[in-house]
């Protein structure tokens, strides 16, 4: 992937702006990754910043000899001594404590990894997945399934899984053992709160993206805006959360409802019909309001005011596994999600430059800024230095974050247009996908 650099910038706290800059090399393998972090304190919102974030180069060593026969590595791959290598970023947007988002950014990789390790000779192999893995290392393995079914079967050829869908599998089953795993330690190691998870993995030529909650990834190449994830919120998410209530109306404890309403039902609206929409339903339509329509509604609000049952605002992440409903034993765990939506851009199929960039930011950018305002930034930044200069990616991360919180005037922090600036915690990574090496 040649020389990758990579920049994260954290902003949140009641003083004035103060930038302190760290730089580590994690370490060399076909090039460099070189992790930077400048830490901005003004925001105000809270005492503590509950953002973390992690970058690594993880080498994982295979669990089991699938060939049985040892496989050289082909010049250029990230392989030593038969396993592999993967660069791995992640952002952890904490809420109601940092301690969910701290445990994530130390393990949520090394899940990852330990998902890999079966897969190392696979994925080193251009041949088709093995349908099913031997009990034993060595052992022979079968692909031919064809003994178990009958002729007149519809199953009868195999379907086809590809070397990405393994992947993904992979770091969809590292982030639910990572939420397990909290479960399991969040009395003992009071693993407090939970956090929104963006992660990407590069690995083999291509970039994964892996995102639980309300951060978002763009790539930005050559000006052109590619979205790499999309916000997991009460309302892009209204449909499946009013179908799980529909389905365990025992999970709404008789204090919500599954129906969305324009607002709030009142006592005096019983028996008029009034608009409605359910877990199948885009549009609108009527019903006559009944005694159980005076119920809290399960989503509520608009926007950033969006909640699910009148408490949290994203609907995927780690962790919250004691969160309740305000004045209220019933827990709101289970209609939070902990799988991520992974997308995947293939790094092979286009000749970068080192003005293409992918951008992680936790929603305290998002909330203030469009792709395109970071887009306009990318190239405004980028172009004022050389392109082998590696301090314009810190430059670039610096101005991100910035820009999303503002200056103070008389009335608190604003933007240039004059509206406020991100009250909340800013991080930000800038992954250069341009420069010299090879992509292969």
């Amino acid at each position: 992937m040649g020389p990758l650099r990579s920049l994260r910038v954290v902003a949140g706290g009641p003083v004035a702006p103060q930038a302190a800059l760290l730089a580590s090399y994690l370490g060399r393998i076909g090039g460099y990754v070189a992790a930077a972090q400048s830490r901005v304190i003004n925001a105000g919102k809270s005492r503590h910043n509950e953002d973390q974030a992690c970058c690594e180069v993880v080498y994982v060593e295979g669990r089991r000899s699938v060939s049985g026969a040892p496989r050289e590595p082909s010049r250029g791959q990230l392989f030593l001594h038969q396993g592999l290598c993967f660069y791995y970023w992640g952002l952890f947007d904490g809420h109601a404590g940092g301690g969910a988002a701290e445990m994530a950014s130390r393990l949520l990789h090394r899940h990852i990894r330990e998902q890999l390790k079966d897969l190392v000779e696979i994925l080193q192999d251009p041949s088709p997945p093995p349908l099913c893995l031997p009990s034993t290392p060595g052992a022979p393995i079968s692909s031919d399934s064809s003994h178990l079914v009958g002729p007149q079967s519809c199953w009868s050829s195999q379907k086809e899984v590809t070397h990405e869908s393994l992947v993904v599998g992979a770091i969809e089953n590292a982030f639910q053992l990572m939420d397990e795993q909290m479960a399991r330690e969040r009395r003992g190691h009071q693993v407090e709160g939970g956090c929104c998870a963006l992660v990407v993995v590069y690995l083999l030529g291509k970039v994964y993206v892996a995102n639980a909650g309300d951060s978002r990834a763009i790539i930005v190449r050559n000006g052109e805006i590619i979205p790499m994830s999309r916000e997991f919120t009460p309302e892009t998410e209204r449909q499946r959360l009013q179908l799980l209530g529909f389905l365990k109306p025992e999970l709404l404890g008789g204090e919500f409802t599954h129906l969305e309403f324009p607002r709030r039902v009142q006592p005096k609206e019983l028996g008029q019909r009034m608009l409605y929409r359910d877990q199948n339903m885009t549009g609108w339509a009527y019903k006559k309001i009944e005694l159980e329509d005076l119920r809290f509604p399960l989503v509520c609000g608009e926007g950033k005011k969006a909640r699910v049952m009148a408490t949290i605002g994203v609907t995927r992440g780690l962790g919250d596994h004691n969160l309740k409903v305000c004045s209220s034993t019933l827990p709101i765990k289970p209609f939070l999600s902990c799988f991520p939506e992974v997308r995947v851009y293939d790094l092979t199929q286009y000749e970068h430059c080192p003005d293409d960039v992918l951008v992680l930011g936790t929603d305290g950018l998002w909330d203030v800024t469009s792709d395109c305002e970071v887009a306009t930034t990318v190239d405004k930044v980028l172009s004022a230095y050389e392109p082998n200069d590696p301090s314009r990616y810190t430059a670039l991360a610096q101005a991100l974050v910035l820009g999303a919180r503002g200056t103070p005037r008389d009335r608190g922090w604003r933007l240039p247009n004059n509206k406020l600036g991100s009250g909340d915690d800013i991080s930000v990574f800038v992954i250069p996908l341009g420069g010299p090496g090879s992509y292969s």
